[in-house]
């Protein structure tokens, strides 16, 4: 496992081939793929694509729902390199992963939303090698998401998520195999500071050390959208062994909300000849966000957050990346005057930040620390009082670090993003003990020393995280509530549900945080075409109705700072007896058509 999350792109220096398309594929539902030799090549198999989610391929209910271990296999070509070497970049493998290269065991991984990449320039070939990879999709309550399995008298796992969205697995991004010189970039960081007409721009540079131990040079070019250089610096050489320059942009074009532009960023090692060593590019954004007061600042200046909870889900692609639905998501949410939204409840493909850059949209990133409260309805227990000890468990330690882990794995891969304002630690655990406090003080410790940014840290607090019991708010930088008063609390009784809802912030209130509160869900299930004069639950007048009665209340509190429903779009949950083909909280149609209340959105959102 090497450290570097870089993006992988093609420059000068580097080479880039997918490794995408159709591998070999095996359920293992016995675990007998070692008995037969599978981590040497399968010997039964069907062929299945990747990336993808394999859950959507089938007609077969239980293929479908498969849970356990299951294999893929392809062969790839590594060409003559000129003692370059050679890295395997996965951009997520759902949920764990063992990677073989002829049979050798040469890495694993842990987390399935996250990239990670081997380098596997002395355990491969040139010519053709065979990949196999073995991929397991359980679920427990030592990793994130957190869920257990039911195991079934026929032997068959049956996967029991604590969270309400499709428990999609398989080699879910990109695959790639990267030739890099011996000594190169490895990562960077870029943060800012704004004065009267400039920007204070420090950028971190790490490159990979070799036996040779060149004196090596690092240099950083930032062009701005016209084509006009904005600075060119040579870095220090740090004590670490890094490089590093605090440096000034003058007439800065700052990225800012909806209204997006981009420096392009390279960065250069250069030998004591002079002899380029390596080169790597991207886009980035040049603004500052913090929380001032009840306030969210972008370049200074108050935000208000409107947008969406969301989930990477479509039909047939599940959680996989696609670039047209990527592309009509946003033009869905530009329609009707979103700015922002939440990457619930894990961190997305890095091409959705990507697109966000460009657009100008702003990203809570989310960690998949998602289920932190026993329960298979949560949904409905969140809101009743429920306490399962969650936190009291001996397994509570090997979670956390494994949590700890991937908010560091998602801080490293997403820092350089302008789209992402801040980072949502975790959503909807128990947090009345002081167990679950000290389990998070520890998160958000991890994270503030991460982020070169500094960004705001936040977490999305379900009900029964009441301003009386919660015992972690104070750990956030601006407080996340996601509230269903009108849909699980006095649903069908909106009079009362509002009642309810304003004595809560009221309560929040009197306990004066001073920090802003933004509702990072509220919704209710809606079925596309159900019409009621009467507005009854279930149907669009009752969904328009809901959100009527809870703008009303929000807009009454003024430490409220931002609104993001639940959800963008109807999405694939487990099957349930609360759920008509998935969740239907959607203010779009799984294929992306509005519902009635879409346009109520687009009506406050243009003018709030």
């Amino acid at each position: 496992m090497i450290g570097s999350l870089l993006y992988p792109r093609m420059t000068s220096t580097r080479m880039k081939f997918s490794l995408d398309g159709m591998w070999k594929f095996t359920f293992d539902r016995d675990k007998t793929g070692y008995d037969k030799g599978f981590e040497k090549g399968l010997s039964e198999y069907e062929m299945m694509p990747v990336p993808g989610s394999f859950a959507d391929m089938y007609s077969d209910p239980e293929k479908k729902n498969y849970c356990g271990d299951f294999w893929y296999e392809t062969d790839f070509v590594i060409p003559d390199h000129d003692d370059k070497k050679v890295i395997l970049r996965f951009g997520s493998v759902t949920h764990r992963a063992v990677v073989y290269i002829n049979g050798q065991n040469i890495g694993e991984h842990e987390g399935g939303f996250l990239p990670f990449a081997l380098d596997i320039t002395d355990k491969a070939d040139i010519g053709i090698n065979k990949l196999v990879v073995k991929v397991n999709n359980e679920l427990n309550e030592e990793t994130l998401p957190c869920g257990i399995v039911k195991k079934c008298k026929d032997g068959k796992l049956i996967a029991k998520p604590y969270f309400d969205f499709f428990n999609y697995s398989g080699i879910q991004r990109s695959v790639n195999l990267l030739i890099l010189p011996k000594q190169s970039i490895e990562d960077y960081s870029v943060s800012y500071e704004l004065e009267d007409n400039k920007a204070i721009v420090n950028c971190d540079v790490t490159a990979s050390k070799s036996e040779s131990n060149l004196n090596l040079t690092a240099r950083v070019r930032l062009v701005d959208e016209n084509g006009n250089l904005a600075a060119d610096e040579e870095l220090d050489l740090t004590s670490e062994g890094t490089y590093n320059k605090k440096f000034t942009v003058l007439n800065p074009i700052l990225w800012n909300v909806l209204d997006a532009h981009l420096y392009t960023i390279t960065i250069s090692l250069t030998d004591s000849d002079g002899n380029l060593v390596d080169e790597y590019s991207e886009k980035i954004g040049i603004r500052t966000v913090k929380v001032s007061g009840t306030q969210i600042l972008i370049n200074d200046k108050p935000v208000y957050l409107k947008g969406y909870g969301k989930h990477e889900d479509f039909s047939v692609l599940g959680r996989s990346f696609n670039y047209s639905v990527a592309k009509r998501d946003y033009e869905c949410m530009k329609w009707n005057g979103a700015n922002s939204f939440r990457t619930s409840h894990y961190p997305y493909a890095e091409e959705w930040y990507q697109l966000a850059d460009e657009e100008g949209f702003l990203i809570i990133d989310e960690v998949p620390a998602v289920g932190m409260m026993r329960s298979t309805h949560n949904f409905v227990d969140a809101g009743t009082g429920k306490y399962t000890y969650f936190f009291e468990t001996p397994t509570v330690g090997t979670l956390q670090k494994n949590h700890l882990m991937q908010v560091e794995e998602m801080i490293t891969r997403d820092k350089n993003h302008p789209s992402v304002i801040a980072f949502s630690l975790f959503n909807e655990p128990e947090t009345t003990s002081d167990q679950s406090y000290e389990y998070f003080s520890k998160i958000f410790e991890a994270a503030r020393a991460i982020d070169p940014q500094k960004r705001p840290l936040t977490g999305a607090l379900e009900k029964n995280s009441s301003p009386e019991k919660c015992k972690c708010h104070k750990l956030l930088d601006f407080i996340s509530l996601n509230r269903y008063y009108g849909w699980y609390i006095s649903g069908g009784e909106l009079d009362e549900a509002q009642e309810k809802f304003r004595d809560e912030l009221d309560r929040w209130k009197a306990l004066d945080t001073g920090k802003p509160f933004i509702m990072t869900e509220f919704g209710t299930d809606t079925m596309p075409g159900n019409h009621s004069l009467t507005g009854t639950m279930w149907s669009e007048e009752y969904q328009k109705n809901y959100y009527e009665m809870n703008f009303s209340v929000i807009d009454d509190y003024d430490f409220m700072q931002g609104e993001q429903v639940w959800n963008f779009a109807d999405f694939q949950t487990s099957e349930g007896i609360f759920r008509v083909g998935g969740n239907r909280k959607g203010i779009f149609t799984r294929d992306r058509e509005p519902k009635s209340v879409a346009f109520l959105l687009k009506k406050r959102w243009e003018n709030k």
